[in-house]
């Protein structure tokens, strides 16, 4: 990867770090550091989806053949980050908040352009033993998965949730979230950090349909205190990784997880995730492999459409792999393929209304990402997007993207 485009990344994984390194505008004040940071991005995003099936339960493509076009933000939402860092009683200091601004069309001066804030935390630590982050960052468990995407850049799934599509959320890997946590960093041995913390938990959720065959928006489990903030217990993550270098080869391998108890269910259960994954630079290539399975979990969202309607957890897996080669024009060539799978369970059987439930859903992407400058990234974007239920019906869609994105 070069070193434009190395930037870029930097720049996104600044915005989803756990740590206020200076990185963008940095303001000498007294004993503080202060740094403005972020991206504005916007991609004109073509759609030709084809399939009427009723696919329930997390599926990617809906049942409505049809041609769009429309412009909005990719998967990486518009980010404004001021963080500030100090040296005080040995320990050092900081904190990050983000402003996200959404940029989907619509009417007006503000049509359609929501603002989330993901991200409002401190940090305190020392390099000598590591560091405690409070807040609300981004989840621990399956973090590097999107942090390794290359549709982080751009658009991927073009299905909008909130500011921001979709990327290959739900077709590879499980959204790591922006969560409530306490969590502790080890410093870095050799090339070893690991990360431990209890995050906030979520309400179980099921976006199927009801025993009568209508949709319903609490079908499932629904013993959780309301307001989606999970039931007594928090949940539990974690994540190691080894990074490595020699001569011209760097790589890093991770694992994380997650648990969190579901009451409620059937004997009650204990909802967890577990993942594993590799990148490897050489030559030219950057080449990543990702596989995670779980129980109870979902399959794109954590918590949502994790267990039938009578209570029973549903087994979720899936991964993606992705090659990667920088041209001699500095632009990066890519291609990536992944799938998430969604077991039966319980009263999910052929011939009910379960049946119609997620079964696999499962994108290509091949991408082109050009640094204009540093600071400048032109993105052109195809990606292939399959959904299909348990009874065999499946959904399609083909999608193409044109846009850009800017990082200071």
């Amino acid at each position: 990867m070069n070193k434009n485009i190395k930037l870029a990344v930097a720049g996104a994984v600044l915005a989803l770090s756990a740590t206020a390194a200076n990185a963008g505008i940095i303001i000498p004040a007294g004993e503080w550091s202060v740094d403005l940071s972020g991206n504005v991005n916007s991609y004109a995003i073509w759609q030709n989806a084809s399939g009427t099936s009723t696919i329930t339960s997390g599926a990617l493509v809906a049942g409505n053949s049809k041609t769009t076009a429309a412009q909005s933000t990719g998967l990486l939402p518009n980010f404004l980050s001021i963080a500030g860092s100090s040296r005080q009683n040995d320990l050092d200091v900081s904190f990050l908040i983000s402003i996200n601004p959404g940029g989907f069309s619509g009417h007006g001066a503000s049509g359609g352009s929501g603002t989330e804030h993901r991200q409002a935390y401190m940090t305190f630590g020392d390099k000598s033993w590591g560091s405690v982050l409070i807040g609300k960052n981004l989840g621990i468990y399956a973090s590097d998965a999107i942090l390794n995407d290359m549709t982080l850049l751009g658009v991927g799934s073009p299905n909008l949730t909130g500011t921001t599509t979709l990327g290959r959320i739900g077709t590879g890997f499980q959204y790591a979230d922006w969560k409530q946590q306490i969590a502790y960093t080890t410093p870095n041995m050799n090339g070893f950090q690991a990360t431990v913390g209890i995050t906030q938990a979520w309400n179980t959720y099921d976006s199927g349909k009801s025993a009568s065959g209508a949709y319903s928006t609490g079908a499932g489990i629904t013993s959780f205190n309301s307001g989606n903030t999970g039931g007594a217990s928090m949940a539990y993550e974690g994540k190691a990784s080894y990074s490595f270098a020699a001569n011209d080869v760097t790589g890093k391998i991770w694992v994380s997880g997650l648990s969190q108890r579901v009451d409620g269910v059937v004997g009650g259960e204990t909802a967890y995730s577990a993942d594993i994954g590799a990148n490897l630079k050489v030559a030219g290539f950057d080449l990543t492999g990702y596989y995670y399975g779980g129980e109870g979990t979902g399959a794109t969202i954590l918590m949502r459409d994790g267990y039938s309607l009578n209570g029973m957890a549903r087994d979720v897996d899936g991964g993606y792999v992705q090659a990667k080669y920088t041209l001699p024009t500095k632009t990066v060539a890519g291609i990536s393929w992944g799938e998430s799978n969604v077991d039966r369970a319980g009263n999910d059987t052929v011939g009910t209304v379960a049946s119609g439930n997620l079964k696999t859903n499962e994108m290509t992407t091949v991408g082109l990402y050009h640094p204009l400058t540093k600071s400048v990234n032109l993105v052109a974007e195809y990606s292939y997007l399959t959904s299909e239920n348990h009874a065999g019906g499946e959904n399609k869609n083909n999608v193409g993207s044109l846009g850009g994105i800017l990082f200071f």
